[in-house]
């Protein structure tokens, strides 16, 4: 049987796009800059998180990693200055958050919303009516029993809402889970805490940007990189850019210790 060369090329070509789609990042970030007012935030920032992977942000306060999660997710008052954000190959610098929660980013806040006059058992099934949402909450380490019929209000402690605010990212089942310093706050979550959860977002097929300011946190990622004054200074193995951070003199970014390497 003769097979046209046209038939070949066809062929050829269509191979080639699914070798470039499989090697295509999730998310891409392009030399992103954002300024409020005359302050610049982030400075030609670019980064990538490949699907599957965990991508740890380090920094400390001050060096925009909280901001560059808000720019992602595309919350109100966060548009990019310049450069783009490029999601499965679609940039979404001008979507709005709920079109990119559609297109599978969600982000679980430093701070935690309180929900007056919302059960968490509501509160988890908000995207799956009818679903099981005891499984989210024994995936975080709280009792079904005791929380479902409980409200997401003040009632409840930092780290209780810091476990149902994972608990409902994990139920939405995303293609990239921006977790905003699920480390920080007085009822902290430990480090076996994040790594449990991490597993699971891993177990669900998810990326993950971890942005953390803790170094141990880190070197549960796949890949790390180091943000000072809104620059990436340091990325690649989260060993060494654990190492790397740890050796900074700067407890609140001043951005000019840290070089890039």
């Amino acid at each position: 049987m003769h097979i046209s060369a046209d038939i070949v090329m066809d062929i050829d070509s269509i191979q080639k796009t699914e070798r470039l789609q499989e090697k295509m990042s999730l998310l891409e970030i392009r030399k992103l800059t954002f300024c409020t007012g005359k302050k610049e935030i982030l400075d030609d920032l670019s980064m990538t998180i490949e699907a599957g992977e965990v991508h740890a942000l380090l920094g400390t306060n001050g060096t925009g990693k909280s901001t560059l999660a808000y720019l992602v997710m595309g919350c109100e008052g966060y548009v990019p200055t310049s450069g783009d954000m490029v999601f499965d190959g679609q940039r979404i610098n001008d979507l709005t958050i709920y079109e990119r929660a559609q297109l599978g980013i969600t982000l679980a806040w430093q701070e935690p919303v309180r929900f007056e006059g919302i059960s968490v058992r509501d509160y988890l099934t908000l995207q799956h009516k009818g679903s099981d949402a005891s499984q989210y909450l024994e995936m975080v380490g709280l009792s079904p029993e005791l929380y479902l019929g409980r409200m997401v209000d003040r009632c409840l402690s930092g780290g209780e809402r810091k476990r149902i605010e994972l608990a409902s990212v994990l139920a939405l089942h995303p293609r990239l889970a921006v977790l905003d310093e699920p480390d920080s706050g007085i009822d902290m979550l430990s480090t076996q805490d994040i790594i449990n959860v991490i597993t699971l977002f891993r177990q669900n097929g998810s990326s993950v940007l971890l942005i953390t300011h803790r170094e141990e946190i880190a070197l549960i990622a796949d890949k790390a990189s180091q943000v000072c004054q809104g620059r990436i200074v340091c990325s690649g193995n989260p060993a060494n850019v654990a190492e790397y951070y740890k050796s900074r003199k700067c407890l609140v970014c001043d951005g000019e210790v840290c070089t890039y390497v």
